[in-house]
């Protein structure tokens, strides 16, 4: 998750297309249906960045599919966790990486709005998420049409 952060660029559109990003989500967003990534997830035994590293496709299964109601899909960057900075890294030098993960995300829980929390101490992974979010906007990353597929994610980010 960190391969490229020491990389000058890192934080940009271009640099983390140039090293393949977001063809994950353009693959899932076109070939799979949301319950085929949701077994995925399951089969990979991926599990959360908490403390509590409890299975994401677990999670993910409790979400109810036959609902008028929206869902949201929230991502937690308070990083409250005692002397971790796992979070705060990602979000300053591999913000795409996150945006790409919520993208997969909010397509298997069939979620049209990620919001992400994060913690008001973190000015700088505030601003390089927000420009982040700003140039995948911008490129039909997220938006109504997420990379031509038809599929809709609108995301937020909300400061503590």
């Amino acid at each position: 998750m960190t391969k490229y952060v020491d990389q000058e660029g890192s934080a940009s559109l271009d640099f983390y297309r140039g090293h393949g990003g977001y063809e994950a989500a353009e693959r899932v967003l076109k070939e799979l249906k949301p319950d085929e990534v949701i077994e995925t997830v399951k089969d990979s035994n991926l599990r959360g960045r908490g403390g509590a590293g409890f299975p994401c496709g677990r999670k993910w299964s409790f979400v109810p599919k036959d609902t008028d109601k929206p869902k949201y899909l929230v991502v937690n960057a308070d990083e409250s966790e005692p002397g971790t900075f796992k979070d705060r890294v990602i979000m300053e030098r591999d913000p795409h990486q996150l945006i790409e993960g919520s993208l997969i995300s909010a397509y298997a829980l069939d979620s049209h709005i990620c919001y992400i929390y994060i913690r008001g101490e973190y000015y700088d992974a505030f601003l390089s998420m927000q420009k982040a979010i700003d140039e995948a906007y911008e490129a039909g990353i997220l938006g109504e049409n997420v990379l031509g597929t038809g599929f809709r994610l609108d995301m937020t980010m909300h400061r503590g």
